[in-house]
């Protein structure tokens, strides 16, 4: 069955949305399904995408394509609404630099079902099911009408009153009354009075974290700019904007037009006209507010609010909970999610990002409560007329009382949301999960009376292959996917691991088995888990589920009540499942797998201990050997071994705790003599980004050298503080660390940072080659590459290709130099598998280009946002075509050695 995934779209969260399709493009089950990517733009063209400009990190990085986007003198990124008004010849012109633009009416001979990942205005609010029902495509998730009521927050408050719902207080302001009003202090007054503080602000057709602000106090201006927030409006005042430098004038242009957080653009001024482009707003504002200017400028962005949805604030815990359905249409509400945030509102940012909240399943509450809530959901699924799955949220008081807000039918799709979290609690990974819902939607769409011999056909022909591949599924070759470890870079491994297993769970030919490793450098402790624990937030998540389970813990009654509800489901859709966490030996994972995939990084993992293991019963895994692992994770090692090579590398020494205990005066005085501020220190012997800071002063060194050498785990705050480390940044305990020169531009033309990944393969007569990448370009937000940037979706951006150069032919040139230096680094330190290779680039004046290498990572992040990914793609390897390639070279090196 050809499955169009249509992402993208207008709305402020298309970002997501693009993420989303992605997740479903990688998921969905290759025996079954046929992936079509069909992307919407932001004026609603659709475009049959090319496939590999999925794999970029957001949708700006290709769209609009970077030779259609006019030079500006400060090179902001724009999306397509900022190009202006554009004639149809254009807009096909435009598409065509990615895909094909298609029309609705070509659809059917494109696709035979379209999954929605579409969010906000045009994608949950029935205006895409209408489009697809006028052209008879069955599509994935809820009707006209529901979705309709979905994305409507004053239609659902007046629809949960009339079914006897708990809902705040609220009251509705219009954009008349506020223009009407001179004195907002009456309307704020009058709002207090009714419903009290905190208020809580909110855009009523948009998605559930866009236009939220909550209101503490009864102060007026906070007022104004929250009511601004939810109308996507701002009043300007020239003396803030005078105040402000060029750089501080910029960023808040920058800010000003982001659709998560600004109000985007285009936007209208007060006299009707219209701006376009950042670098149109920048000029525009820069003009308004000289001398003569006005005080005041209003800019409103052209898709604004009319109304304020404005809530009394519900003192309680949140909650979300997915409900699903089964085959006799029966609502079951699976386990609600506690969400913790770590600040007051649940935004955009704090929903999409990993680490900025916590997800507890199942909220941690009495029985009667959560099966209370679970209650609630399931009756305003139905009240509301919700079909296939629904997201439901709401908060629950001290009280115990529940209340319910902002349901979706559709929720965000990214590997971490709740969507999989919680169906992973019956037993289903993200590749089943979409396998029932477009079983189900399908089933739901025979119902409209449209169609219905056609879809009918279509859902038998379904399950006769889900038949043959429940069948089959023995035939696949098993792979144990290990994941965790105990360094820094625990959570990035849970998430490169999740992904791997992902990518295999979906094919044709592998079936992923999920591996934990927990424990120390002396005794590894590995664990067979099943898939709900592999999807919880975090490696120490993971790590405290399966303790629980090994001290006895019995499973949470209402976990095993769902499960028994969920049983027809989860039977048809996964079959037997592992139900507890089960404790390994390297013996027993020998006889449990065909091989395995190390998803593992720093130490151990990248450090040939685990690899030692696993060659002492053959088993097959990926990446370097053990001897050229044992070098790579010592960066000094690598530094002087390939500056003995004639590799250009910076310059380094190593800083002992020993000395710095026996002396720490002479200890700083040695460093300072040998390097000038600022230089980097770094761990000499851990992963690619941790801990790694710019040293610009004596306070700083000192505070870097005493969260390194300290002897607890807790960091001591004065140094944390010196440092400005983030929130849970984690800093490991060595008995020494690197220092490295800063590697800047020295005279250059032309100063990037790039990495560059690589894939090898055995040549016919038994060598191994190397392919090498097109390497990204790095750019960092602070003053290092931080570990977010590098593997996090939402964070940090990477340009693949890097640009090197403007014209085309000098920036192959170099990027060719580029890449014999990167092979001749591999070669030098026997990479084998896959790697990645951090490093610097200088182009001089003379087209000399230097090449300084930085660090070579042996099991590179493999999280659905690293850039090695967007390298792959031009090369024309899809991810999974990637890590099939990395375990086919695994398995031939296993059967090299035992042959010889």
């Amino acid at each position: 069955m050809k499955i169009g995934i249509i992402f993208g779209g207008p709305s402020r969260e298309r970002e997501i949305s693009f993420a989303g399709g992605r997740t479903v493009f990688d998921n969905l089950d290759k025996s079954l399904f046929e992936a079509v990517p069909v992307f919407a733009d932001s004026l609603g063209n659709f475009i049959r995408l090319d496939w590999h400009y999925i794999y970029k990190g957001t949708i700006r990085d290709f769209y609009p394509p970077v030779d259609v986007v006019p030079h500006t003198e400060h090179g902001l990124q724009m999306y397509l609404e900022s190009l202006g008004q554009l004639s149809e010849e254009e807009l096909d012109a435009i598409a065509a630099k990615v895909g094909k633009r298609i029309h609705p009416h070509q659809f059917k001979e494109l696709f035979d079902f379209a999954f929605l990942t579409l969010h906000g205005p045009y994608g949950e609010d029935g205006s895409i099911q209408g489009l697809l029902e006028w052209y008879g495509i069955p599509y994935s998730g809820s009707g006209i009408l529901p979705s309709a009521i979905g994305i409507d927050k004053i239609a659902q408050k007046a629809l949960l009153k009339q079914h006897g719902f708990a809902t705040p207080d609220y009251r509705i302001l219009s954009l008349k009354e506020w223009n009407a009003t001179k004195d907002h202090s009456t309307i704020l007054d009058n709002l207090v009075a009714d419903l009290g503080l905190p208020l809580v602000l909110k855009a009523p057709h948009q998605g559930s974290s866009i236009g939220v602000s909550i209101i503490k106090e009864k102060n007026l201006q906070l007022f104004e700019e929250a009511v601004a927030r939810s109308l996507f409006s701002i009043t300007l005042r020239k003396s803030e904007w005078n105040r402000k430098n060029q750089t501080q004038q910029l960023n808040f242009v920058k800010t000003l037009t982001d659709i998560r957080e600004g109000i985007g653009l285009p936007v209208q001024t007060e006299a009707g006209e219209l701006i376009y482009a950042p670098e149109e707003l920048l000029s525009f504002l820069s003009a308004s507010f000289s001398e003569n200017g006005p005080e005041t400028l209003t800019l409103t962005n052209v898709e604004s609010e009319t109304q304020v949805l404005v809530e009394g604030f519900i003192n309680g815990r949140e909650f979300s909970c997915i409900v699903v359905q089964d085959q006799q249409g029966n609502p079951i509400a699976l386990p609600p999610t506690e969400i913790r945030k770590g600040g007051e509102v649940f935004d955009y940012r704090s929903k999409y990002l990993p680490g900025l909240s916590r997800k507890i399943t199942p909220i941690d509450l009495p029985t009667e409560q959560i099966q209370e809530i679970r209650k609630q959901c399931e009756r305003l699924y139905t009240s509301l007329g919700f079909n296939v799955y629904a997201r439901l949220d709401g908060f629950i008081t001290e009280a115990g009382e529940i209340f319910l807000n902002d349901p979706n039918t559709t929720s965000g799709m990214l590997p971490s949301s709740f969507f999989f979290h919680q169906a992973a609690e019956i037993g289903l990974n993200p590749s089943q999960f979409l396998t029932y819902i477009i079983r189900t939607s399908l089933a739901e769409r025979i119902k409209s009376g449209k169609n219905t011999a056609q879809l009918t056909a279509s859902l038998k022909k379904l399950d006769a292959a889900m038949a043959d591949e429940r069948a089959h599924r023995h035939d696949k070759l098993r792979v144990g996917v290990i994941m965790g470890g105990y360094s820094s870079e625990r959570h990035i491994s849970v998430e490169s691991g999740r992904n791997i297993y992902e990518k295999l769970s979906s094919s044709t030919k592998y079936e992923p088995v999920p591996i934990f490793l927990t424990g120390n450098d002396e005794t590894h402790q590995l664990y067979q888990i099943p898939i709900n624990i592999m999807l919880k937030d975090n490696a120490d998540d993971i790590k405290e589920k399966i303790e629980a389970a090994e001290a006895g813990v019995p499973t949470h009654p209402v976990l095993a009540q769902i499960k028994e509800e969920a049983n027809s489901i989860t039977k048809l859709y996964a079959g037997n499942s592992l139900q507890k966490p089960q404790r390994l030996t390297y013996e027993q994972l020998k006889s449990l797998v065909d091989a395995v995939f190390i998803a593992l990084h720093g130490r151990p993992g990248e450090d040939g201990s685990l690899q030692a293991e696993l060659e002492k019963f053959h088993i097959p895994y990926n990446g370097s050997g053990i001897q050229s692992s044992q070098v790579t994770i010592n960066k000094f090692e690598t530094n002087k071994i390939l500056r003995e090579n004639g590799i250009k590398v910076a310059e380094h020494m190593l800083a002992f705790k020993k000395d710095w205990q026996a002396d720490k005066e002479a200890f700083f005085q040695h460093i300072e003599t040998n390097f000038g501020y600022p230089f980097i220190a770094k761990p000499a012997d851990d992963g690619c980004s941790s801990a790694v800071k710019k040293i610009k002063s004596r306070e700083e060194l000192e505070a870097f050298a005493e969260l390194i050498f300290r002897d607890s785990v807790e960091i001591p705050e004065n140094p944390a503080r010196v440092l400005k480390l983030s929130f849970k940044e984690e800093v490991p305990l060595k008995g020494y660390f690197l220092i490295e020169n800063l590697i800047s531009k020295e005279g250059a033309k032309h100063f990037l940072e790039i990495t560059g990944g690589l894939l090898t393969s055995y040549a016919p007569d038994g060598k191994t080659q190397y392919e090498i990448f097109e390497a990204s370009e790095a750019l960092a937000e602070g003053e290092v590459l931080s570990l977010e940037e590098k593997f996090l979706a939402g964070e940090g951006q990477n340009i693949t290709p890097a640009r090197y150069a403007k014209d085309p032919e000098e920036r192959q040139r170099i990027s060719d130099q580029v890449k014999k230096d990167l092979k001749r680094v591999a070669e030098i330190l026997r990479i084998e598998g896959y790697a990645r290779i951090d490093a610097f680039v200088r182009i001089h004046e003379d087209g000399n280009v230097e090449t300084i290498v930085i660090e070579v990572n042996s099991l590179p992040g493999m999280t659905p946002a690293t850039c090695i990914f967007h390298q792959t793609a031009i090369n024309g390897y899809k991810p999974y075509d990637f890590i099939d390639r990395i375990l086919q070279f695994g398995m031939e090196r296993t059967k090299k050695i035992v042959n010889s």
